[in-house]
């Protein structure tokens, strides 16, 4: 496709790849690193690291009056640009600004062979905020066959002429790098909940136990078989620096690669990976082991180090199936989840212990009520304190900050205060 920009767009948005430049720069983002690193690493006594996700805000963090350019290219270029320079010049949290610009490889990918219309829903605001499937499979024991293997490819040529593209308008700022992800979805459930509706899935264990199972083996197939062929395309780039598995949650480790490797010749064992199952909170232990546990192992095997989780609580499936799940190294520990019982759960097991702390106390409120909110990130420090756990907190699911965003910022503040309590003589990286 033709990229272009005008000579004003291309003008300001090197002024703005200077700025990125220069924070990427700046001495706090080298301890910023050293903090995720030390977390992920599980270096006794590593200070945790906090951040605030800001897209499902952008009402307020990326309102459309900050942007200038006309063009969809340099649109879209500034709003990658001006989310990294506004979280460092409003929230200053520990996010990491990249001191490079990331693009990715064209790869396509027809999941399942069916079109499958969905129907999104927009708020009060105007902001789309819900999204509806419109299922293919109402029965799952007359609906198995509609869906078909995977196909997927890549467009090495396109991906190479936005290269250029970018690399001209930019590139002597900051360094285009194309990097990637594992390709192919281990969020099996969740790719589960596009072929059929909640009930269809729950009612399938009971009417056909062999046909979900079916169903279940053919999406980890999908998963491994679009994975495994990154890996010999040579397209997996290593994600073991500023990148993230899970939402807001950076990978920087030394634990990965185990040995070096080349470019174009990274496997699947030097990556991170990520997977949950929140469509599975409404089954049991028991249920979640028969019918879904088996395949997330599967492909948790392939991967260097896993990070599980989003929203679900960890703690009614730890002793049942997340325990051996392969690699582990990270577990989201939601608002829902049993606190006390997963600090229990992790003690000395170098798992990261990566809290989500109650996005409401942020998110419904005007203002922010400062002493819920430090009571909080304390519980957790309180609960994790002495059982060598390494631990980091991440806010995700804020939706308004109500237009201010002082009050993110503020959060900020306050949870370094609490962290400071417990790790007074370790890095504040700010």
């Amino acid at each position: 496709m033709p990229y272009s920009l005008s000579h004003d767009e291309r003008r300001y948005l090197r002024d703005l790849a200077r700025r990125q430049a220069e924070i990427a720069a700046l001495p706090v983002m080298a301890q910023r690193r050293h903090l995720w690193t030390a977390m992920n690493d599980g270096t006794t006594g590593s200070r945790p690291p906090f951040v605030v996700e800001t897209w499902t805000f952008d009402r307020d963090f990326m309102p459309a009056s900050i942007f200038r350019c006309q063009s969809k290219h340099g649109r879209h270029l500034e709003g990658q640009f001006l989310r990294h320079i506004r979280h460092h010049e409003l929230l200053d949290d520990d996010h990491v600004c990249p001191d490079s610009f990331d693009m990715g490889w064209h790869v396509w990918c027809n999941e399942f062979g069916i079109d499958i219309p969905t129907t999104y829903a927009k708020d009060a605001e105007g902001v789309t905020t819900g999204y509806h499937f419109e299922c293919p499979i109402k029965d799952l024991r007359d609906g198995f066959d509609r869906i078909q293997p995977a196909s997927f490819g890549v467009n090495r040529d396109a991906t190479l002429e936005e290269k250029t593209f970018l690399e001209e308008a930019f590139g002597d700022i900051l360094p285009v790098v194309i990097r990637s992800g594992t390709y192919g979805n281990n969020y099996l459930t969740q790719r589960l909940m596009r072929l059929m509706s909640m009930e269809t899935f729950f009612l399938a264990m009971y009417d056909c136990p062999d046909t979900l199972h079916a169903l279940m083996a053919l999406l980890r197939d999908n998963a491994a078989r679009m994975a495994r062929w990154a890996e010999s395309e040579g397209l997996l780039v290593l994600n073991n620096g500023n990148q993230c598995t899970c939402g807001t949650c950076f990978n920087f480790t030394t634990l990965l690669p185990q040995v070096p490797v080349a470019p174009g010749q990274v496997r699947l064992s030097d990556m991170w990976s990520g997977m949950d199952s929140q469509e599975t909170v409404g089954i049991s232990p028991e249920l979640f082991h028969e019918f879904c546990f088996p395949y997330y192992r599967d492909l948790a095997a392939l991967y260097g180090l896993v990070y599980w989780g989003c929203c679900e609580p960890a703690d009614p499936i730890w002793e049942t199936s997340l325990n051996q799940i392969p690699h582990l190294k990270a577990i989201s520990i939601s608002r829902w989840a049993n606190q006390s019982y997963m600090a229990e759960a992790l003690a000395g097991k170098n798992i990261v212990f990566s809290r989500k702390p109650n996005p409401n106390l942020l998110g419904l409120d005007v203002r922010l009520n400062e002493e819920s909110w430090a009571r909080e990130i304390r519980e957790t420090l309180e609960v994790t304190a002495g059982k060598s756990i390494p631990l980091g907190f991440v806010v995700r699911d804020v939706y308004s900050v109500h237009g201010n965003l002082d009050k993110p910022r503020r959060a900020v503040e306050i949870a370094r205060r609490e962290i400071d309590r417990f790790f007074p003589h370790t890095c504040t990286a700010s």
